[in-house]
């Protein structure tokens, strides 16, 4: 017999098997013998109030095998393309590109992915570079290469879509090339940037297993475009590929955004949020949201937050909250300074950080231009970095000294793999965005007492929340307002915010693409 109930219990219970088989036991009215397996199919933790609660959607077993947790996994039958297949482009080998190239492959059109940076592995020496040596590599860093900006940046797969269908297909894909069937079942799913890229290569095996291209190393220089028509890419090298194109290359590809305006190609300034990290004990979290001086305990993950209020008519917010991770410099080019927050799958360090971002609206920057926006992320960016004397060290102050406005004379411990020092953080931020902050501080801590802390440092900068561009495309089609054959997709393109939102927008792209064949 199958069944599937709901229950709502302690921690203790929904985490030790022998007891959580006891309450299924009771509450089915079964001897608990039985009872041959019990399969999560929905986890939340519920800390509301004081006492934290667990709630579970179960598929219990009587009397017959357990349920394989793979059952419920929809992963698609991929078949290996035929000789003649026609192809398209894929330019970038983040999330949006690499669920491009695979629905390509569903619906047998050959994807050639086009990836400017390195392989996910070969990454890793670029990006140790830049925490030891202060090095930036402008083609292989933390936003580029493959897997893109999400490959170690924490591998958070919780999403505001409401696309329930396309989320688990794209969790399903996921679980398909390694992840665990767990994040098929979590409130709030993670996999880790320390698990990330060996999935990221099973799929690029997929991909070439399927008869696809993968090409590394490959920048994308233009696009060629005739009578209104994108026929095919222009590589750095000078190298020609023709096909119609999917351009998925991430919110950080700024040079991509001025070669698109220098080619007369439609681009729109979109509003984005800028602002700092902010980096707490991860202990005070865990006391904080668990509401206990013990913190989470044996059984409880470490503890998220999410905070959101409004000052002076912009949002004011908690972004990419990373519990038991790393501060990261993030920048994808020399001479800027960005910092970015990635969590390994146990999220076992000692410090919890997040993004504490202002909202910005493109009415709020002056002049007329589509990039500047973008213009003006850049700017921040160059201005904390040349305050550390050009350097990956990254300004950093007190959070209480942040919201009084003074210098901090020391700082605390920090996980940020650069290294921090005292700045004035306030002044270096643009003033609308630091005042907000301050005054989105004092409003955040009086919604839980204790968040305001001087055992909490504010890093800046994080400006790479979204892009600041907007690509128009066709709402039905899903192309270009005014080019044929370009299909704008993910967060590079203004449509997605996040893996699985970025991945579920290059499926789509990649879908229409491959009907207008």
């Amino acid at each position: 017999m199958r069944t599937q109930i709901q229950l709502r219990v302690s921690p203790e219970v929904a985490f030790e098997p022998m007891r959580l088989c006891a309450e299924v036991s009771t509450a089915l009215g079964c001897d608990a013998n039985r009872i041959t397996g019990i399969t999560p199919r929905k986890r939340s933790i519920d800390a509301r109030q004081r006492r934290v609660m667990v709630n579970l959607d179960l598929i219990v077993t009587v009397d017959e095998p357990a349920v394989d947790p793979m059952e419920f996994a929809q992963i698609p039958d991929y078949k290996r393309l035929p000789a003649n297949a026609p192809a398209a482009i894929v330019v970038g080998a983040g999330p949006a590109g690499l669920f491009a190239a695979l629905r390509l492959i569903e619906e047998g059109v050959r994807p050639i992915l086009l990836e400017r940076g390195k392989d996910v592995d070969s990454r890793r020496l670029d990006m140790a570079r830049i925490s030891r040596e202060g090095i930036v590599d402008p083609n292989s860093n933390y936003c580029f290469g493959e897997g893109g900006a999400g490959a170690y940046s924490d591998g958070k797969l919780y999403t505001r879509s409401k696309k329930r269908g396309p989320v688990d297909k794209v969790l399903s894909i996921l679980v398909g090339h390694g992840a665990s069937p767990d994040i098929l079942v979590d409130a709030h799913p993670h996999i880790g940037s320390d698990r990330l890229p060996s999935i990221i290569k099973a799929i690029r095996q997929r991909i070439i297993a399927c008869g696809g291209e993968v090409r590394f190393g490959a920048r994308v220089d233009s696009l060629i475009i005739d009578q209104g028509e994108v026929k095919g890419v222009r590589l750095a090298d000078g190298e020609e590929i023709s096909g119609p194109v999917v351009l998925a290359t991430g919110h950080s590809a700024r040079d991509v955004y001025r070669s698109l305006q220098r080619g007369g190609v439609r681009l729109e300034p979109k509003g984005l949020a800028i602002g700092v990290r902010l980096e707490h004990p991860q202990q005070l979290i865990d006391q904080l949201q668990y509401h206990s001086p013990k913190g989470r305990g044996r059984y409880l993950p470490a503890a998220e937050y999410s905070m959101l209020t409004r000052v002076d008519g912009r949002g004011v917010y908690s972004f990419c909250m990373c519990p038991g991770g790393y501060i990261i410099p993030a920048s994808s080019e020399p001479g800027l300074l960005v910092v970015n927050g990635m969590s390994p799958a146990n999220r076992g360090t000692d410090w919890a950080n997040s993004g504490m971002v202002v909202e910005l609206l493109p009415e709020d920057v002056e002049g007329s231009s589509p990039l500047k926006m973008m213009d003006y992320q850049e700017e921040i960016e160059r201005r904390f970095f040349m305050a550390g004397n050009g350097s990956q060290a990254a300004p950093a102050q007190r959070m209480t000294d942040f919201i009084a406005g003074r210098q901090s004379k020391s700082l605390p411990s920090t996980a940020y793999t650069a290294g921090i020092y005292p700045a004035r953080v306030d002044q270096l931020l643009p003033e609308g965005i630091a005042r907000r902050l301050q005054r989105g501080f004092e409003d955040f801590n009086r919604k839980q007492r204790g968040f305001a802390t001087d055992r909490a440092t504010v890093i800046g900068c994080e400006t790479r929340t979204s892009a600041p561009v907007r690509i128009p495309r066709d709402p039905e089609t899903l192309s270009h307002t005014e080019l044929r054959g370009l299909y704008p997709a993910g967060e590079g393109a203004g449509y997605a915010g996040g893996i699985v939102s970025a991945a579920i927008d290059g499926d789509r792209a990649a879908a229409a693409l491959a009907s207008s064949l």
